[in-house]
């Protein structure tokens, strides 16, 4: 047999046709068996009738449980009650794998599917949810090679902290002291000195107590560096990522959004509209009116960015934090050196930070002096600290949450709704 993919069956709409894929619904009404088949392309409503069928092939599609996987062909026709309006009259039907009982068949509890995350995994949500994401990815990398960068990798084995020190996961090695990687940046600094513009795709891990919907304890970091670019170029560079991105998800994954209950023209105004940049100062004082407790030098946290961002349509970029409250490889600017030069992008709609950007500190006199301040041992970070003295330049880079980026743009009330295994404090199974 020549099996056809369920998306290409509902386009045909008649004649025969071959499928194979698993059962998602069975429903025995009035002596007709009703499928509804599924594979990674869609779903189809299948139907045997016994007043037409042999015995033999009513006995086998009775038999059939819900999961199974199965092959089988008939003949397409127009129904409008089935789903797309298309339904398929089988006439040959094989089980290929019997299913045992499906141990998902109603709504249940978000921990009972986390627990049987290998299987929800099979759900319409999580499989619309899969492909928005898998085009984010293929789309930063499309943006990326328009940029001429170069993808590079670093270890995820490492020995000094890019994000605090209360956010590393120590793992054993050989006697030694090492850490999970929080950034690759560092890694990245390096390898720009040798080819320019370079950027990765690889995870990170931060050892954060925190149970908010946007975090977890690995993700994925999109993270670029940039020679010869400071803080505006930087941004430009990120506002031309994030439309481009935007316009590939609308334009390949209509269907997905509009299942995952995103409308695909609320994303519209991101690719035409110019994105606001406001000053840390300015958007305190905003912010303030909200959370009467914010000072100078307060970072924004989930609930303070979700209220900044709530009814906007397009991401938010906030500049020049104070230098307190942000790490040692930040910029200070040279005309204020109580702010640093860098930014965080905001998602609209409340979903808070996507991008953490800026210059990096590329005098090695100011190198040291922001290690000092935050107390941190030079030693760890000799190799760090020679590219300040071999060539420096000034230079700028960012990391950006992908699964972030995606759940914005699936509506997802949770980030671990567009995840394929999430891992959080409490969670590290399946």
């Amino acid at each position: 047999m020549k099996f056809s993919k369920i998306s290409n069956a509902i386009q045909k709409g008649s004649g025969q046709v071959e499928l194979r894929g698993w059962i998602k619904r069975k429903r025995d009404l009035k002596g007709k068996i009703f499928l509804l088949l599924r594979d990674e392309t869609g779903e189809i409503q299948c139907v045997c009738d016994s007043a037409k069928a042999s015995s033999e092939l009513f006995k086998e599609c009775s038999h059939s449980t819900i999961e199974s996987s199965v092959e089988l062909y008939g003949t397409l026709h127009k129904d409008n009650r089935a789903p797309h309006g298309i339904e398929l009259e089988i006439k040959g039907f094989k089980i290929v794998g019997l299913a045992d009982v499906f141990p998902i068949q109603k709504d249940f509890s978000t921990e009972f599917l986390l627990d049987v995350r290998h299987l929800w995994l099979r759900s319409s949500k999580m499989r619309d949810a899969l492909k928005v994401r898998a085009t984010v990815f293929d789309a930063f990398r499309q943006f990326m090679k328009k940029k001429d960068c170069i993808e590079v990798a670093g270890p995820m084995f490492v020995t000094g902290m890019v994000e605090g020190s209360l956010t590393l996961f120590k793992v054993p090695y050989f006697g030694k002291k090492v850490f999970l990687t929080q950034s690759s940046q560092f890694y990245l600094e390096v390898l720009m000195y040798s080819l320019g513009n370079v950027y990765t795709i690889a995870p990170s891990f931060r050892a954060e107590k925190s149970k908010t919907t946007r975090h977890l304890t690995e993700f994925w970091h999109a993270e670029v560096e940039l020679p010869w670019i400071g803080l505006d170029g930087v941004m430009d560079f990120e506002e031309e990522l994030i439309k481009f991105i935007t316009e590939k998800v609308i334009k390949e994954r209509k269907k997905e959004l509009k299942a995952l209950g995103r409308n695909p023209k609320t994303l519209k105004p991101v690719i035409s509209k110019k994105f606001k940049r406001m000053k840390y100062d300015e958007v305190l004082e905003i912010a303030r009116e909200k959370f009467p407790y914010l000072k100078k030098g307060s970072d924004f946290g989930e609930k303070e960015e979700r209220e900044l961002t709530k009814s906007m349509d397009v991401p938010l970029f906030i500049t020049h934090f104070p230098r307190s409250i942000k790490p040692f490889y930040h910029r200070p600017n040279p005309k204020n050196p109580a702010e640093i030069l860098c930014n965080d992008l905001l998602a609209p709609e409340g979903y808070g930070e996507i991008i953490g950007s800026g210059e990096r500190t590329w005098k090695v006199e100011v190198l040291l002096q922001r290690m000092k301040e935050d107390g941190i041992d030079p030693k760890p970070y000799q190799w760090y600290i020679d590219l300040r003295k071999y060539g420096s330049v000034p230079h700028s880079g960012f990391g950006l949450g992908l699964e972030r980026l995606t759940a914005w743009y699936c509506k997802a009330k949770h980030i671990r709704d567009v995840v394929p295994f999430p891992r959080t404090i409490n969670r590290v199974y399946p």
